[in-house]
């Protein structure tokens, strides 16, 4: 896996804005679009067998791709495969524990926020989409928290991913939080019309509650409902959020999306 559940920004992170959004996301609230990710699966185990990101280490693999970036500085191949590699590595339990993010973690997941910004500069025709929703949770309020890197990822998902409202509410939250209210109005309507119809009025009210309080304010004294109509409290350090979906299936080791 990628993260481990039992740190505190993954629990702030699965508090899902509304109760309806978990039958939006249904098989594929564990991670990628549906499909598998925390706890198995994923684009991440998908490409190491039956090994688990937390007992292989992947700093061979950052050193081979670091040499062949520093040889080729313009090898999108080379960019994407170390972004990889360092995604990788942070799941092991020295930049990641159940306390949140490690000294040692912020440091990594600066280095791949580095190697993803330099692979998007080289203009790659088709961006990793895949890789793209991974680093969500480098920018994620539990990584570096950089809700502007946060929308632009996402932004390149949703491009892959167009018929998926769970995303796009995502897009929304984090366009708030990052005081890009165009986009996350844009984001709102899309993630609405894709919803059940019975699940649009609430998605509606709640993605209109963090615009209203992108910081949270008012979330961490009210909570947030449920479907089943109980109330659960986001934490005091910001609103009620998304989860987001991680990768299924198998994906190549090569430049794509």
């Amino acid at each position: 896996m990628l993260f481990d559940l039992r740190g505190r920004g993954r629990r702030r992170t699965v508090r899902v804005i509304y109760g309806g959004l978990a039958l939006l996301i249904g098989a594929g609230l564990v991670f990628f679009g549906v499909g598998a990710g925390v706890g198995g699966g994923g684009l991440l185990n998908s490409l190491t067998g039956n090994e688990g990101s937390n007992s292989a280490s992947f700093a061979s693999k950052i050193k081979k791709y670091q040499k062949l970036t520093q040889q080729q500085p313009n090898s999108v191949y080379g960019w994407e495969q170390l972004t990889l590699a360092q995604l990788h590595e942070a799941g092991g339990e020295a930049y990641f524990t159940n306390q949140g993010l490690t000294a040692k973690g912020r440091e990594l997941f600066g280095q791949t926020a580095q190697s993803w910004n330099r692979y998007i500069a080289l203009k790659p025709p088709k961006p990793n989409a895949e890789i793209a929703q991974e680093m969500v949770r480098v920018f994620g309020e539990e990584g570096l928290n950089e809700p502007s890197e946060a929308v632009k990822v996402l932004q390149i998902v949703t491009v892959a991913r167009p018929e998926s409202a769970a995303l796009y509410a995502a897009l929304a939250e984090y366009a708030y939080k990052a005081h890009k209210t165009r986009i996350g109005d844009l984001a709102t309507g899309k993630a609405v019309a894709l919803a059940p119809s019975a699940q649009r009025k609430q998605l509606k009210t709640q993605l209109a509650t963090i615009k209203a309080h992108p910081n949270g304010n008012e979330a961490a004294t009210s909570g947030a409902h449920t479907a089943g109509g109980a109330s659960s409290s986001s934490s005091s350090t910001g609103a009620a959020t998304t989860t987001i979906p991680t990768t299924t299936g198998n994906s190549s080791t090569t430049t794509k999306k």
